[in-house]
């Protein structure tokens, strides 16, 4: 008998997140499309995740994270993503941290659009901030910078690539500097310095958690990582200019964020 064609790949990056695990895997479970795997990386979780993950075996691929952890969270993060690929079928990769979920209609409305628009290497689509008690769809505006270096983007939940595009991401962004510089933002910036835009789908299929321990309070605007982080941004849009001939300008942003860092730096 014919194995049925997997269209979708969706992978899933997990590590210490079993109290939102049951309901990001319910998402997929749950979606109204039929041609798609679930791959779920554990990178050495500590909680309870495993004993969830295994009432979900007939229905996820899990694959153990064996490489050496590091101390920052984004390596770790792109090297789960990558183990996952590794092990994918998918001719569409979806990226999914597991504290996030999926609408149920998110991977039959991004792969009707890869399928329409043989060209389109990637979609974003736009996330719904989901708090304790209550959810936030906030206005997206794609403005043109002319003090930013990057353009404004989607969270790592809402990003979905063709095979082939992830393939290229993997071997220009799974690289060990910039600690601070997520996974997110190092596709986006790529993108735009490659195709001079990004492609945001302007439907809110994906919920995106905010909580005390997400990775994000760190960050507080204008705090020391803020500008910290930023400067690593401005450095990572430098980096991948040079290295692939990208066409860059220097902003505003950057001689100011540059200024802050020498005064702030240890």
């Amino acid at each position: 008998m014919k194995k049925k064609k997997i269209l979708a790949s969706i992978i899933v990056a997990n590590y210490n997140n079993a109290v939102f695990l049951k309901d990001c895997l319910k998402s997929l479970i749950n979606q109204n499309f039929n041609s798609y795997e679930i791959i779920v990386v554990d990178d050495k979780s500590t909680d309870n995740s495993i004993k969830i993950l295994d009432k979900f075996k007939n229905k996820i691929s899990l694959v153990q994270n064996k490489k050496k952890k590091s101390k920052y969270g984004s390596y770790n993060q792109i090297n789960s993503y990558y183990e996952g690929f590794l092990k994918s079928k998918g001719k569409y990769i979806f990226f999914l941290d597991s504290d996030d979920m999926y609408k149920m209609n998110k991977l039959k409305n991004h792969v009707s659009i890869f399928e329409k628009n043989k060209k389109e290497e990637i979609i974003f689509d736009l996330p719904i901030l989901k708090f304790k008690n209550k959810l936030i769809r906030q206005n997206f505006k794609q403005n043109i910078f002319f003090t930013s270096s990057w353009p404004r983007f989607s969270p790592q939940s809402c990003i979905s690539v063709r095979r082939r595009y992830a393939i290229e991401l993997f071997a220009n962004l799974n690289v060990k500097r910039f600690d601070k510089i997520w996974f997110d933002f190092r596709i986006a910036s790529y993108t735009f310095l490659k195709f001079k835009k990004i492609f945001i789908l302007k439907d809110y299929l994906t919920y995106y958690r905010q909580h005390k321990n997400s990775e994000s309070q760190k960050f507080k605007t204008f705090n020391k990582n803020w500008w910290l982080r930023r400067g690593q941004a401005h450095n990572f849009i430098k980096y991948l200019s040079n290295k692939k001939d990208f066409k860059k300008k220097n902003s505003l942003d950057n001689i100011i964020t540059q200024f802050v860092n020498f005064l702030i730096h240890d």
